[in-house]
């Protein structure tokens, strides 16, 4: 039987890069973390996450108890709210931070629709290259991409890959790109976010869910480029100067247009999930709750999977 605390347990570890991570989301040693983990994978007979070295992903069957975990746990923390006799009005300051690109393109209009249903409520939305160090004071904070240590506990909002592409005019200049190794020809882009190495580009054979992580290929590229702004960046790819890997959010119109190729279709880059994170798993506002709400309906399914091609 599955108990709350093998549920928490299962959310914070979908959430998080690493064992250590989730086990200070936890409070707990990452010894405790693994084997409770194990406990659960033995009363279940499946196994739910692959452990390395360089961190843990979920298998199939992980993903789909993580996603219930989820969907249960909110469901009961938001009892209190339910049954508190509020009359069902929004009202109060609500602080959303997110990242710049994603937060205009995205979140904004999600704020401009919630802010016309919930007149009372007061939003200020903060957009920062970095959300989780501008997060003090937040309600809930959107981020791409699983977190790393961190006492913020996160909910998945919507899917999105990480795309290796260029210009059409630059890929036809690349020849014989079959391996990530391969890249150590060519110029690259790169995204420089928090103090991170970015020439380390990491890549799984395989596509989205049969990727295998077990077989990841680190690469370190040229970095010919890089900045600490994602528009940027796309931008220089856009002009001809070189390869870049890019959130699916960012980069699925131009692909559809022609504007970007993919490349490297039979490898996978690490994915980056849409996340909204809460300062804390009890006492959740009803606004909070309602807003988290408004982002899954509006990501799903994700905008950028319903693209068409020109």
């Amino acid at each position: 039987m599955i108990s709350l605390d093998d549920l928490r347990l299962i959310r914070a570890v979908g959430a998080s890069p690493s064992l250590a991570a989730a086990a200070q989301l936890l409070d707990l040693t990452p010894p405790a973390v693994t084997v409770r983990l194990q406990r659960i994978e033995a009363r279940l007979g499946v196994r739910l996450a692959v452990r390395q070295s360089r961190g843990i992903s979920l298998t199939d069957e992980g993903h789909r108890l993580h996603q219930e975990a989820i969907e249960l746990l909110d469901r009961m923390e938001a009892l209190p709210a339910r049954i508190s006799g509020d009359d069902g009005g929004i009202r109060g300051k609500l602080r959303i931070v997110a990242p710049f690109g994603f937060g205009r393109k995205h979140v904004a209009p999600i704020v401009r629709d919630f802010h016309r249903q919930h007149r009372e409520l007061e939003i200020s939305l903060h957009l920062s290259e970095s959300p989780l160090s501008d997060a003090s004071g937040a309600d809930l904070v959107v981020t791409i991409g699983k977190l790393k240590s961190s006492s913020w506990v996160a909910h998945p909002i919507a899917p999105n890959e990480r795309i290796l592409c260029a210009s059409a005019a630059y890929a036809r200049r690349v020849t014989g790109l079959e391996h990530p190794s391969d890249l150590t020809r060519y110029a690259c882009l790169c995204l420089r976010e928090n103090e991170e190495d970015v020439t380390r580009w990491r890549f799984l054979p395989g596509n989205g869910r049969h990727a295998d992580a077990r077989k990841a290929v680190t690469i370190r590229v040229p970095g010919v480029l890089s900045s600490n702004d994602g528009t940027i960046i796309s931008d220089w790819a856009l002009a001809g100067l070189g390869i870049v890997e890019r959130s699916e959010w960012d980069v699925a119109p131009l692909i559809a247009s022609g504007r970007l190729v993919r490349l490297l279709p039979g490898w996978s880059l690490p994915p980056a999930p849409v996340m909204a994170l809460l300062p804390s798993r009890t006492g959740v506002s009803l606004r909070q709750r309602a807003f988290l709400e408004a982002l899954r309906a509006a990501l799903s399914p994700p905008p950028w999977r319903s693209v068409k091609s020109a």
